[in-house]
């Protein structure tokens, strides 16, 4: 009797956790993908996407396109985020009236999206903290939801950047303040540390970070040396672009040198 009473109750267990597996299954399709919300700026054609805080420029030229992104205080990390790459999906169960159905889009973040502490965080001040929010260039926001639904629920992760070429790196300033951008960065694509090394050294010297993807240095003995730059993403990875930029360099080139 008890070897029967036994078996009817692991015969129980199982049938409440057979019950169970649907749900435990839908959430291990949602495994890596966090919530938040989508807006869009910048008009049809992304025209007013240009420049932002990551300090890009011109975003067509940079060859990041239309498909950028400016995040919200909990995203931006101070700028460090710039140039990381997101994969969005439209919630369509939760809004089914304006989600395109399966769909995504890959975003790169080229801007920052200011809190707005005047208003609500659930109306109006939606890059507010501590909310994750996504305000999208209109072509990108277009992929995954129709433009009068205004503001979206979606579900987001992180992904590598797929760029063409190499890194590129821009060289502002004057002999005492240089000034070095820092774009078209694959894999992580967000730079963590910018080194450089001039020709007649054998020392790596550090950047510091100035805002956006701007690196900055006082050392005017770099000018009219080659150089060669390394950089590091979030994920750990450094690449190496030895002797990038000729002696004879000039401020405002920009120079091309390997890829992660």
């Amino acid at each position: 009797m008890k070897t029967f009473a036994g078996l009817l109750v692991a015969l129980g267990v199982a049938f409440f956790i057979i019950n169970l597996l649907p749900t435990a299954c839908g959430d291990a399709e949602t495994l890596g993908w966090r919530h938040a919300h989508a807006t869009f700026y910048g008009g049809s054609d992304a025209s007013g996407t240009l420049g932002g805080a990551c300090g890009y420029g011109n975003l067509y030229s940079q060859g990041y396109g239309t498909n950028t992104v400016a995040l919200s205080t909990a995203l931006f990390n101070d700028g460090l985020s710039c140039g990381g790459c997101y994969e969005i999906r439209c919630r369509m169960k939760a809004d089914p009236q304006w989600c395109l159905p399966g769909t995504s889009v890959i975003v790169t973040a080229t801007n920052f999206c200011p809190p707005n502490y005047a208003e609500a965080n659930d109306n109006g001040g939606w890059c507010n903290p501590p909310l994750s929010h996504f305000d999208m260039a209109m072509p990108a926001f277009e992929q995954i939801a129709q433009v009068k639904g205004g503001i979206v629920p979606v579900r987001y992760r992180r992904v590598n950047c797929a760029k063409s070429g190499g890194i590129r790196f821009t060289i502002n300033g004057q002999r005492y303040f240089i000034m070095v951008m820092v774009t078209n960065v694959g894999r992580a694509g967000d730079v963590v540390s910018v080194s450089v090394k001039a020709s007649n050294s054998d020392q790596w010297q550090p950047l510091v970070r100035n805002w956006g993807q701007n690196w900055q240095t006082g050392n005017s003995q770099l000018v009219g040396q080659s150089l060669s730059f390394s950089v590091t993403t979030s994920d750990g990875n450094t690449a190496i672009s030895p002797e990038v930029a000729p002696p004879d360099w000039q401020f405002g080139q920009t120079f091309e040198g390997n890829q992660f």
